[in-house]
């Protein structure tokens, strides 16, 4: 592979639900190592060499690639047995993709490319807030500590400058029943569960002015005089505000039974209270993940064609809910009916 090309990914494709840059997979062939695999509208994965503004974006079906380049049938091109295995995935989020590429036996060229960049990390701060706060009160007693992101607070407990502090971290270290100087590692982990908590989180606000416009959109259409007879747009419009209504609440749920689980944690912290929270999380990155991740796609392509109430007339959009929005929505139900149970994990 290479590393120049490695070098060149951005930060938004590192940050995406539904963009996986294939220079971070072990790609044997050349001309793939600048595509991306995504996500589009109808949740389908496929190949993309180009995107552009004016140009759009250049995409070719996965099992378009052996004829493109040539590819005997027998055996299978080993690119195309990844390809594949990657096109299953839900998502593409750092999170998530950690996941399923350790189930698939999939190597990553670099453990980096499976981080946030380091300014959505700094973008995520606010949200670690409801994380850091009780950290900070446990060790110090108060939150007028001066920390900018969570990497303050790692190097704060690695160098404490209050003996006090030092103090509790080693009264903290006892409860993990861990060394003092493990606590560092610890607080790694911690930070690295919550920041994705965090980042789903602001992915579900970012999300949500345009479901409700679009859910909207949908009311609007049930009353068109013009509309309102065409029972198979009726039918498909209460399909797709009874999954989406679902599948929000769904994931509302399990935020607060996290918000739940991470509060009980601090009330008697331990390694296994924290490893059974973490374990708890991880086990619905995928879940969680795979949802986002179609939801975005589906309101980001509803947005940029409808940006406000009085874009498009309403036979353009029943016709693209028709033909793209419904298209798929049968694969986020599932993710979300495969999920664990949260009483099964309890």
């Amino acid at each position: 592979m290479n590393d120049s090309v490695q070098n060149d990914i951005q930060d938004t494709d590192r940050d995406s639900l539904h963009i996986l840059p294939l220079s971070i997979m072990p790609i044997e062939t050349p001309a793939l190592w600048r595509a991306r695999l995504i996500k589009n509208v109808r949740l389908e994965s496929v190949i993309e060499f180009f995107a552009d503004e004016d140009a759009g974006s250049g995409q070719m079906d996965i099992e378009g690639l052996g004829t493109e380049f040539d590819w005997p049938e027998d055996p299978v091109h080993p690119d195309l047995i990844l390809l594949r295995k990657l096109s299953l995935m839900p998502s593409y989020d750092v999170y998530s993709l950690r996941i399923q590429l350790r189930e698939h036996g999939i190597a990553v060229n670099s453990l980096e490319a499976l981080k946030l960049s380091q300014g959505k990390a700094e973008e995520l701060s606010t949200y670690m807030t409801d994380f850091t706060r009780p950290l900070i009160v446990q060790v110090y007693g108060g939150d007028d500590v001066s920390i900018q992101d969570f990497g303050d607070i790692i190097a704060l407990f690695r160098d404490p400058d209050v003996k006090k502090a030092r103090e509790k971290l080693e009264i903290m270290a006892g409860k993990l029943e861990i060394q003092l100087e493990d606590v560092p590692k610890f607080l790694e982990d911690y930070g690295d569960i919550f920041l994705s908590l965090s980042y789903y989180r602001q992915c579900l606000d970012q999300i949500e002015p345009v479901i409700s416009h679009y859910l909207d959109s949908m009311e609007e259409l049930k009353q068109n005089w013009q509309l309102k007879n065409d029972i198979n747009l009726m039918k498909t419009c209460d399909m797709m505000q009874t999954t989406i209504n679902g599948l929000m609440a769904a994931i509302t749920g399990r935020f607060e039974n996290f918000d739940r689980s991470t509060k009980d944690m601090w009330n008697e912290i331990s390694a296994a209270r924290f490893k059974r929270v973490r374990d708890l999380i991880e086990k619905y990155h995928t879940t969680i993940g795979g949802v986002l991740c179609a939801l975005t796609v589906k309101m980001d392509a509803w947005a940029r064609l409808f940006p406000d109430k009085d874009s498009g007339g309403p036979v353009k959009r029943s016709e693209f809910i028709m033909s793209e929005m419904k298209q798929g929505i049968d694969k986020i139900q599932k993710i979300e009916d495969d999920a664990p149970m949260l009483s099964a994990l309890d």
